[in-house]
């Protein structure tokens, strides 16, 4: 039998994987598979190195992890060379960027429409004698494929426009004709009589804009989804503020931790109008109104189901394992006697709502599901999320390798002990999907002799010790299971069971103790994004087929449980009595009028016990909602701009996380790079558009540190590699921190 030969590299390389390597020399990046070179190109040439990566990652030579880590790039880069490489190809990369050709502007058009514009007619009058929107003519402007007329200057003129500081524009917003910030007349008027779309975006040369700060974000949300599909589901009717704005205001407000849309009486409108390119943002009523008629219910569940497959199908490797856990949000309202929930951080019963989600193992948010009535874990599990993830959930093993291979699975589900049951580990077996999950009722401990010290790499890429030991247990009659258990130091022993027969022992002990990820990112969310924050305080009817809990079974079983609960002291105590020391006969006597007494209280307790189960046998457990008494039906709160807005924090959250990813490069304490960003969210920042190179800078202040700032030039230098351009204008944005002579160049 030959000999396997281990992979030599020449020297100098640098290593990708135990199998790839490269090398930088002469200009040039040679890629190794040991001596042999099987890829070359020139150090500048950034098009073929991303394409030559994501290559390799999709042809399964080296990790994403791998690839960033090796050459000092960015995760979310990779992971965006690698889609494009999934959805195009290497030609995806040398493609130039598409664009839409004129569907009404077409070149006579702009043609005489420059002709009347050289003579010195406004926008609007152009677009009238036309026959076109005031909108479109403007986007072209913006666009620079039509020009104004230039105006003559006086020699005392001739320099640009200084950037309005911030005591100017509170002056001038102040005595706007139209209310604080409503300077544009022209098109709220047009808005007003229905003649106008959406009005265009344009940016003004502005120093000290608050929160400023959020446009970092810009990228990362629309490499997120925040912009896609929009159109295809959302409508607005004509009006002012158009449907790019309102969603842009609405991400910005969650990543600079506006807890509600209140919260915006309190912010100069105008200020954060310049944020978005806009003379003001609209009222809380205006933004109210708009959120109404985005939030029906088809075309939020459409549109969020949409985000959640493009997210799967950009990660597939996050898919392979799911975590599935609901959130409980207490309502403290009035006007509905909503059903009580254990709420476990308040370690009170209240009323409430209960939301699910699913997670990746780094915390990441997939998708969520409103139920109408809580039913639980495991129902909404079977027919809500399960159905979907079988559809969403990339890169499924066939169903020749699935017979091919009877312990394979699909992909992995990981809950809390709320959806252990042995029939529904069944159930999802047969449908070919692993679960793992705590075991209740757990038997007593295994022999210290049967754990070993294993490592483990968790979810961060942090390496420990766990003492693991692992069984094969069958669960009812059936279903065989693995059973893993987790030895701390001090001896407690943490049961584990799974379906999944295929990972190894770390594997799925790494898998349930990730968990903390997802508990995480609820918290994270309850803190910073107000997560349980109501969206609005309307009811709607619950549908009378709904099956709910009955009251009187709840009341039953309840009545049950605390009987068996004294009735397990009494019997302990039972068990407890005995005779030490000398033995005399008073003693005997007591001791036997107390065991008599305590055996009177078993036997009457365990009658009453008796006879509550059997009325809570014949009591049904569920009812449809109409069989419900009058004093016990509800309503429920209404879900649908509940959903919108969390599926916009999910958004939010995901750039954070990307943006994240990025500053921990280069931060010497990584866990402090979400306190970073939401101080970068929140500070001011010098707005500069130059319409002539189409190009808006958004000019940051200087930080803390001279570290931190290291960490925000390696942010905007990430981001301005992007080219991002302003939706709805052709501005690509630059990141920069402002120095002192250009601060002073704008002042004088």
């Amino acid at each position: 039998m030959p000999q396997m030969q281990l992979p030599m590299f020449p020297e100098g390389v640098t290593h990708i994987t135990g199998e790839l390597a490269f090398m930088k020399e002469d200009g040039q990046v040679t890629y190794f598979n040991g001596q042999m070179p099987v890829f070359v190109h020139d150090a500048d040439d950034v098009r073929t190195f991303r394409m030559i990566t994501s290559q390799f990652c999709v042809n399964g030579n080296a990790k994403q992890s791998e690839i960033a880590r090796a050459f000092g790039v960015s995760l979310i880069s990779v992971k965006r060379w690698v889609k494009v490489y999934r959805e195009k190809g290497p030609a995806g990369f040398y493609a130039p960027r598409p664009r839409r050709g004129p569907a009404v502007l077409t070149a006579p058009v702009l043609e005489c429409a420059q002709g009347l514009l050289d003579e010195g007619r406004s926008v609007t009058q152009v677009a009238q004698e036309l026959g076109l929107k005031r909108d479109t003519l403007a986007k072209a402007v913006a666009a620079g494929r039509l020009h104004k007329a230039v105006k003559k200057r006086d020699e005392d003129d001739e320099r640009a426009p200084a950037p309005a500081s911030k005591s100017d524009r509170s002056a001038q917003d102040s005595t706007a004709l139209m209310g604080m910030g409503a300077s544009n007349i022209a098109e709220r008027v047009a808005a007003s009589v229905g003649e106008l779309d959406e009005v265009a975006i344009e940016f003004k040369p502005s120093l000290d804009v608050p929160r400023a700060g959020v446009l970092l974000a810009l990228p990362a949300l629309l490499g997120s989804g925040l912009l896609c599909h929009a159109r295809e589901y959302f409508h607005l009717p004509k009006g002012y503020y158009g449907l790019q704005s309102i969603f842009l205001l609405l991400a910005f407000m969650a990543l600079a931790r506006m807890k509600s849309v209140e919260a915006l009486r309190y912010c100069a409108p105008g200020e954060w109008g310049k944020v978005l390119g806009l003379d003001r943002v609209p009222e809380v009523r205006t933004l109210r109104q708009k959120l109404a008629l985005l939030s029906e219910a088809q075309a939020v569940q459409g549109w969020s189901a949409e985000l959640c497959a493009q997210w799967m199908h950009a990660d597939p490797q996050s898919t392979a394992t799911l975590y599935i856990d609901g959130h409980v949000r207490v309502y403290h309202g009035r006007q509905t006697p909503l059903p009580k929930h254990y709420v476990a951080r308040q370690k009170l019963c209240l009323r409430a709502t209960a939301d699910y989600w699913v997670n990746a193992m780094d915390g990441q948010p997939f998708m969520l599901v409103h139920p109408p009535v809580d039913p639980g874990l495991i129902k909404v599990l079977e027919h809500e999320i399960v159905p979907r993830l079988e559809r969403e959930v990339p890169d499924q093993p066939s169903e020749e390798y699935l017979k091919a291979n009877p312990l394979a699975h699909r992909f992995t589900l990981v809950f809390d002990r709320e959806g252990y049951s042995p029939a529904f580990f069944l159930r999802m077996r047969k449908r070919r999907i692993a679960c793992i999950t705590y075991r209740k009722r757990c038997p007593e401990d295994w022999p210290g002799e049967e754990f070993q010290p294993r490592e483990v790499e968790l979810a961060s890429g942090q390496r420990v010790v766990m003492h693991l030991a692992e069984r094969g247990v069958l669960l009812g009659a059936k279903l065989w299971v693995r059973e893993v258990r987790k030895r701390s130091e001090g001896g407690h022993q943490t049961a584990i069971v799974t379906t999944d027969y295929v990972s190894d022992l770390g594997g799925v002990a790494c898998a349930m103790f990730a968990r903390w990820s997802q508990e995480n990112f609820f918290k994270y969310m309850r803190e910073h994004y107000a997560l349980d924050r109501l969206v609005d305080y309307q009811t709607e009817e619950i549908p009378a087929t709904t099956k709910v809990v009955n009251p009187a079974h709840r009341k039953l079983d309840g009545q049950v449980r605390r009987q068996v609960a004294v009735l397990n002291r009494l019997q302990a105590k039972f068990g407890a009595l005995n005779l030490a020391g000398d033995i005399e006969p008073t003693r005997v006597a007591e001791f036997q009028s107390e065991k008599a007494e305590l055996q009177d209280q078993i036997d009457r307790l365990q009658g009453e016990v008796e006879q509550l189960k059997a009325k809570r046998k014949v009591t049904p457990r569920h009812l449809s909602f109409e069989e419900l008494p009058e004093e016990a039906k509800f309503e429920r709160l209404r879900v649908h701009s509940k959903h919108l807005i969390d599926t916009i924090k999910m958004i939010a959250y995901r750039a954070e996380t990307a943006m994240a990813y990025v500053l921990r490069e280069t931060m010497s304490r990584p866990d402090d790079a979400r306190t970073l960003l939401r101080a970068l969210y929140s500070t001011e920042a010098d707005l500069l558009p130059d319409e002539s190179n189409n190009i808006l800078t958004v000019r940051l202040h200087h930080q803390a540190n001279a570290s931190t700032d290291a960490g925000l030039k390696h942010l905007c230098d990430e981001l301005n590699s992007t080219e991002t351009a302003f939706p709805g204008t052709n501005l690509r944005l630059i990141y920069e921190l402002v120095s002192s002579q250009i601060r002073r160049d704008h002042e004088v």
